[in-house]
């Protein structure tokens, strides 16, 4: 009886349970125990809590139901119509914002006003590193946006945004009231011709500044336009329409990309602000013979590379600065190289002359005596008829393709233990006018490209070291025995378009050679019958286990 009855209250249901006295450690009836979905976008996809991504949903409304937390913003590849203000000043805490390929358009600005002080940035706290930033919220675009779309304010209460992207748009000139916090800006690929006086001299963080492919000219630049940016490294002002080297460069510049715009003249004046410049890039402007007068580059002591490719320049410049490492010639009118033209610069390491109007007459037996530092030289595309002398004995890299050699002598080459590389492609070689010994001293010689030249047959005693061999476009029509006894260490033969048939190479003509695994003999009159040798197995090393290699086919 007793039993029945604790079995009945047992079953009967409790009093309800006192307001505010739930047990929080058990769910109710109809929850789950998982936590609540992430706040996302409709549409759009929220892979971190910080991180929104609305790429490519043809969005014609900004998206609403984006959370605070959100650091990192891709709108890129939409269609939205307005940036409204009270959106982006709600997200303060955004740091990248991504605006490409948009239809953004509202009021319009009215001219180009500088807005009032924005308020100071949230500091170092707010820095992403480069890991922080999603690969795809930076992916190429063709944007759409005009100055029409980006009102006064639009940017106001952004004061934590470090990279903005606001690229190929069809902005007219640089936004006025960019967030102060900005380390990286983006505004290439736009139709911009001018910078508003005081646009940028709030961004005193700034850092890298991208303003190629627009419509820059000097009106549109003054001397205050960069001169407040007293932490930026990295400016590309490249295809744009600039007659000279902007004023009032910061200090702290790295990086002066001014490529393929209309220079005609380089100022001294206009470098000494930019002491710490270390890359001057001027490629496809037009210096001339007079643009780069003797001593203009003086003020960049530290530089380290420049860049003159296709500027109509006759004779190498002088007084560069003593330090430079890396000068870049190529595509332009030199045609004569003095006994003192680089010694002003006895530290370059690389030296591009490549496709100038180089003849052997007119280069000095001592002219590249001064370089004991260079690693690599390119003379190619010349009217070279032999090799220069006097080459540095510390030469890696030597390119001589595409001039008009008719003949190799030992002297030249005596002393270029360390030369790894070198082309000789693309000349007039025939076999009778390599002298005798002029590969002994190239003791380091990986790679010799003698391709599309006159050879009737393999060179005799190539250097040691040899790996790669490039004879294709020759006249070769036989390989013997003994074409590749002083070669053992070689790994790829290129034989291509030559006078080869199916027995032209020797049964034994590979026997030795253990490492090599690429023989190329197409392209010529009949299908070439090639026989590598079978490859012996290493020794293993103590400790690893035994590999065999089988034969090469």
């Amino acid at each position: 009886m007793r039993l029945s009855l604790l079995l009945l209250l047992l079953l009967l249901p409790g009093p309800p349970p006192a307001p505010g006295m739930e047990d929080a450690a058990f769910p109710h009836l109809g929850e789950s125990s998982q936590p609540p979905p992430r706040a996302c976008p409709q549409r759009c996809s929220c892979p971190r809590a910080d991180t929104v991504d609305c790429n490519g949903l043809d969005l014609q409304v900004f998206p609403d139901n984006i959370t605070r937390a959100a650091q990192h913003l891709s709108l890129q590849n939409n269609q939205l119509q307005e940036l409204p203000y009270n959106e982006l000043s709600r997200l303060s805490s955004l740091r990248t914002l991504n605006l490409h390929n948009n239809l953004i358009s509202s009021e319009a600005l009215g001219g180009p006003p500088v807005s009032a002080p924005l308020p100071p940035s949230c500091g170092s706290g707010c820095q992403p590193s480069d890991g922080d930033l999603p690969a795809y919220l930076w992916g190429e675009a063709r944007a759409q946006l005009s100055n029409a779309g980006l009102p006064p304010d639009a940017f106001h209460g952004s004061e934590a945004v470090v990279i903005l992207s606001l690229s190929s748009n069809r902005l007219s000139y640089l936004p006025p009231s960019l967030p102060p916090s900005l380390e990286r800006l983006h505004l290439q690929n736009n139709l911009i011709s001018k910078v508003p006086r005081g646009a940028l001299s709030r961004q005193t963080h700034l850092r890298e500044l991208y303003l190629q492919h627009n419509q820059l000219t000097d009106s549109g630049l003054d001397a205050t336009t960069f001169s407040k940016l007293r932490h930026l490294e990295y400016l590309d002002l490249s295809h744009n329409r600039l007659a000279s080297v902007p004023a009032g460069l910061p200090r702290t510049l790295a990086v002066l990309h001014l490529g393929r715009n209309r220079i005609r003249g380089v100022e001294a004046a206009r470098l000494r602000g930019a002491r710490g410049l270390r890359y001057l890039l001027l490629q496809h402007n037009q210096l001339g013979a007079t643009g780069l007068p003797a001593g203009a580059l003086r003020p960049l002591r530290g530089l380290h590379t420049l860049h003159l490719y296709g500027n109509g320049l006759d004779r190498v410049p002088l007084a560069l600065p003593r330090r430079l490492r890396a000068l870049v010639l190529p595509h332009n009118h030199v045609t004569t190289l003095g006994a003192r033209d680089l010694a002003g610069t006895p530290g370059l390491a690389e030296l591009n002359l490549a496709y100038n109007r180089l003849v052997s007459a007119r280069v000095h037996r001592r002219a590249f005596r001064p370089l004991r530092a260079l690693r690599s030289l390119d003379l190619a595309g010349n009217l070279l008829t032999r090799l220069p002398g006097g080459l540095p004995g510390g030469l890696h890299t030597l390119r001589l393709q595409r001039n008009q050699l008719r003949a190799l002598e030992p002297e030249p080459l005596a002393g270029l233990d360390q030369l790894r590389e070198l082309s000789l492609a693309h000349n007039r070689l025939r076999v009778g006018d390599i002298g005798p010994g002029t590969w002994h001293e190239l003791q380091a010689l990986q790679v010799l490209d003698l391709s599309h030249n006159e050879l009737s047959f393999v060179p005799p005693d190539l250097p040691e070291a040899l790996e790669e061999l490039h004879l294709q476009g020759n006249r070769i029509s036989h390989v013997g025995p003994e074409a590749f006894l002083s070669t053992p260490r070689l790994r790829a033969l290129f034989l291509r378009a030559n006078r080869l048939h199916m027995t032209s190479i020797a049964p034994d003509a590979f026997l030795g050679l253990l490492h090599l695994s690429v023989v190329d003999t197409a392209g010529n009159p009949e299908q070439v019958l090639v026989r590598l040798p079978p490859t012996t197995p290493r020794q293993p090393r103590a400790g690893s286990p035994r590999a065999r290699r089988g034969p090469t086919v």
